[in-house]
């Protein structure tokens, strides 16, 4: 059982951007070698390249809602670098559509993402990281802890992964594998600059949602805190850290009182925000890779009221 980072295999999906990136560039910086897995071939090239390191950091293009891609990038992975020592389940997405006024695909295929290619990376990585006795840091989210308007479909995801991530602890640790679950809030990425620009509501939803659950944290702190998790296989990362005694109390935000303080910004925000989203014409942000796969993205939603 290896711990630290130095000289261990690193598998990252939705390693081309934001978290998945700036934690590849601090784990190489300690010594880890690279696989970079996602759907934007330039950006994983030149990532890979930026870090160096004459063949140490590789890439491939997978999409981790297709099994057989993922087997490729696994296969590939194991011949470039010849182990798995560390899965980051990383790979995300979150649409700007509300249940009522959405598009039902678009909330369907951010479960699809973000859950189940969770589950699909393990499944493919899984006998690779019991050979090496490793670990595995699945990500979830804020939205696991506390319900918030507007991210029905993504915290229903996250809070699978939460599970996911709980149960498959108790069913690898016997096999010398660790599993650690990572919950994320508002990190400053493509992701939360698309929707602040696509919906001008949403600094508003922001502020109005408790502390620390409307704070955005730099990517280099939450990249910092993954790396931190990693080195020492722990079972839980809050990001901010001022998240985790939010977890304990989780139940508290579900609770008719929490659904009151919220629901009096959310009965005026909502609203603006489904009129701001349907105006888009498009299910995600620009920068997503929903979108750029799609240049006829805006046929895909669904703009009824």
């Amino acid at each position: 059982m290896k711990h630290g980072v130095s000289d261990q295999v690193v598998l990252i999906t939705g390693a081309a951007r934001g978290i998945g990136a700036e934690t590849a560039r601090m784990l190489a910086a300690r010594g880890a070698r690279l696989s970079l897995v996602g759907l934007e071939p330039e950006r994983l090239a030149a990532l890979a390249a930026e870090l160096g390191g004459d063949g140490r950091h590789v890439w491939f293009e997978c999409d981790v809602t297709d099994q057989a891609s993922l087997e490729r990038a696994v296969n590939a992975t194991l011949e470039a670098s010849g182990s798995i020592d560390v899965v980051v389940a990383n790979a995300g997405i979150a649409s700007n559509c509300m249940v009522a006024s959405g598009s039902v695909d678009a909330l369907v295929r951010t479960i699809e993402v973000n859950l189940s290619g969770v589950i699909r990376t393990v499944s493919a990585t899984l006998p690779h990281v019991i050979a090496a006795r490793g670990y595995y840091l699945l990500v979830s989210s804020a939205a696991a802890l506390a319900p918030l308007p507007g991210l029905s479909a993504y915290a229903a995801a996250k809070s699978g992964v939460e599970q996911f991530g709980n149960v498959l602890r108790l069913e690898v640790a016997h096999k010398g594998v660790g599993v650690g679950v990572a919950h994320p809030s508002w990190i400053d990425t493509d992701m939360v600059r698309d929707a602040r620009h696509d919906l001008k509501s949403f600094d508003e939803i922001l502020a109005a949602l408790p502390w620390p659950f409307g704070s955005v944290t730099p990517v280099k702190t939450c990249a910092a805190a993954f790396v931190k998790a990693i080195a020492g296989r722990r079972r839980k990362v809050y990001v901010p850290g001022s998240l985790a005694p939010f977890s304990a109390l989780r139940y508290l935000f579900a609770s008719p009182l929490s659904e009151y303080v919220i629901g009096r910004q959310a009965r005026r925000l909502v609203p603006q925000a489904e009129r701001e989203a349907q105006s888009l014409k498009r299910a995600f942000g620009l920068n997503s890779v929903e979108t750029k796969g799609k240049p006829d993205a805006e046929d895909d939603a669904d703009t009824s009221a």
